[in-house]
């Protein structure tokens, strides 16, 4: 058993117990210091601060076993499970037989003889107990496998994939992977990506043929038009949206026609017609797709923003043609004078009022990104330009100009408004600072982003994944980049800040938070710790996949002052 302390705001001092798998929360009205702050922002366990909240770890990379289909001369079987988990998607179950499915990304370039090489998901089935809690239920595939989590099936059916960052769920809760990490050559799928701080661990600095090791030629099989005996470079196999059948743990499609890129998150508008992606990329375009007929998306047209646009909308069509689709659809549109960001990361739509929010995690060296895409034909944001301005700079396209925090934009697709939705960097300063208050947020380098509903209120969420550690990300001596989760009510997301924002939960040393997604019922947040150090107490030193029970229950809670 292990007890955690961490001060935050509002003079509430919260001890997190861990027993088993699960963590209870205790409130005590005590504040601390300013050096034990710093001394115990460095954690090496999940930490959940809101009350009436509670902690339940479902899913262990490196550590559950998971059902194989069979890969690689390998019969059907099982293998330790993937790490690096990125997104969650959640699939309804109509029947009463349980609440949803659950597929997890892993965020990797690794080989597996069983899981395959690359990255990957893993899904799995649960249920409501009465306790609140949640079962990971036992399956009988079709395919004859059998267990509680399941290695989705990529080789066999698309090719392999790799980096599975963010991804896509539909409002009927169809999932699309990502595949992030923009590849140029079979030199970089082939080289893996080991870890020296978190799982998989590198071994005497090997990475030649730790990725993907099968490099030849790929003929595409599709039910895309056009597509199907494409003959591709290995590497060009990668980079798409892929979507899959949760269920039956297997990939159904690469989506060619929504063009490669080094994808992040994605978002179905309510009509189930118009998708909008993250690129991660600096600079990067923002993207949407439009389907031809609602719930069909093998035929439609891509396109880019341009706020600066001469026509009737902001959005740029990009031609079908697969040259330009098979490149850079991003170095594309970039040329064609999109409106650039550094580095899109997840996208959210409110259901209520169908406005489009997307995370946009900023850059260190961000002027410098901006001046290459400028050379490239891209054309800046107002609001880049003027974050500059108010820095004494005259553009951002300055090499001098450093996006450290981040923020969420708003789209309005009634209107084509872009603006902030909620600026990254500390509650109580105007502009970047060194100097930490323990009564302050710091929202920095947002990245996994959802929606939730409590009560009648709709609620952004919003996961950190730090890009560094200066500037008041975090206290003075820290270098460990502690990753938080905020909330922040949907009508203070317009030009709203760090002081808005209510802190639910932070993860362990080492770790980014990602893949926030509510379970059917609304009970529930589920949370992705990705790469955490290998040196946290066990299940911590593991990526994992943990729900914070009672979210329905905050209503009150955040009535108060």
């Amino acid at each position: 058993m292990f007890n955690f302390k961490i001060m935050i705001s509002k003079s509430l001092l919260f001890v997190i117990i861990l027993s088993g798998m699960t963590v209870h929360i205790h409130a005590q009205k005590k504040e601390l210091p300013v050096d034990r702050l710093t001394s115990l922002f460095v954690l090496d366990s999940v930490l959940a601060v809101r009350p009436p909240l509670s902690i339940q770890v479902l899913f262990i990379g490196g550590h559950d076993l998971v059902s194989t289909s069979g890969n690689y001369h390998h019969s059907m079987g099982y293998a330790v499970a993937k790490e690096g988990h990125d997104f969650i998607g959640i699939t309804s179950d109509p029947s009463d037989k349980s609440l949803c499915w659950i597929s997890v990304n892993h965020e990797l370039n690794y080989k597996d003889d069983r899981l395959g090489d690359g990255g990957g998901m893993t899904s799995f089935r649960v249920k409501r107990k009465q306790d609140g809690t949640l079962e990971v239920m036992d399956q009988v595939l079709l395919d004859g496998r059998k267990g509680k989590f399941f290695n989705v099936e990529f080789a066999k059916n698309v090719g392999e994939t790799g980096m599975n960052c963010g991804g896509i769920q539909s409002p009927d809760g169809r999932i699309w992977t990502a595949e992030e990490w923009f590849k140029t050559d079979n030199r970089s799928i082939f080289y893996g990506e080991p870890n020296q701080k978190a799982y998989p661990m590198g071994v005497g600095g090997i990475t030649a043929g730790q990725g993907i090791r099968d490099t030849a030629d790929f003929t595409i099989k599709s039910d895309i038009p056009s597509w199907d005996g494409t003959v591709v470079k290995k590497f060009q196999n990668f980079n798409w949206f892929v979507e899959i059948d949760p269920k039956q743990a297997k990939a159904i499609r690469k989506q060619y026609n929504w063009g490669r890129a080094g994808w992040e998150g994605g978002a179905i508008s309510n009509d189930n017609k118009t998708v909008y992606f993250g690129n991660d990329e600096a600079p990067t375009a923002f993207f949407k797709f439009e389907a031809d007929e609602a719930g069909s998306f093998s035929e439609g047209n891509l396109h880019f923003y341009k706020h600066d646009n001469s026509g009737p909308s902001p959005w740029v069509k990009i031609p079908g043609e697969k040259q330009i689709l098979l490149e850079s659809v991003n170095q594309y549109a970039i040329s064609q004078g999109a409106t650039m960001f550094l580095r899109n990361e997840w996208v959210t739509v409110d259901r209520k009022t169908g406005m489009v929010y997307w995370s946009e995690t900023g850059k260190d060296d961000g002027g410098k990104e901006f001046k290459t895409g400028i050379r490239s034909g891209g054309v800046l944001h107002p609001v880049h330009d003027s974050l500059a301005k108010s820095r004494g700079l005259m553009t951002a396209a300055d090499d001098n100009y450093n996006d450290f925090f981040g923020r969420v934009w708003y789209y309005n697709p009634n209107t084509g408004e872009t603006g902030i939705a909620v600026n990254g960097g500390p509650s109580a300063k105007s502009k970047p600072t060194d100097q930490w208050n323990e009564r302050d947020y710091h929202l920095s380098n947002p990245d996994g982003l959802t929606t939730l509903v409590i009560g009648d209120k709709t609620y952004l969420v919003i996961c950190e994944d730090l890009n560094g550690t200066s500037f008041g990300r975090v206290p003075p001596g820290v270098d460990n980049k502690t990753c938080e989760v905020f909330i922040i009510p949907i009508e203070k997301a317009k030009k709203g800040n760090a002081s808005d924002l209510f802190r639910i939960s932070a993860v362990p040393r080492g770790a980014e938070v990602t893949g926030a997604n509510v379970t059917p019922d609304g009970k529930s947040l589920l949370l992705n710790v990705q790469h955490p150090d290998y040196t946290n107490p066990f299940p911590f030193n593991h990526s994992l996949t943990y729900a914070i029970h009672g979210i329905d229950k905050l209503s009150e809670f955040l009535k108060k002052p």
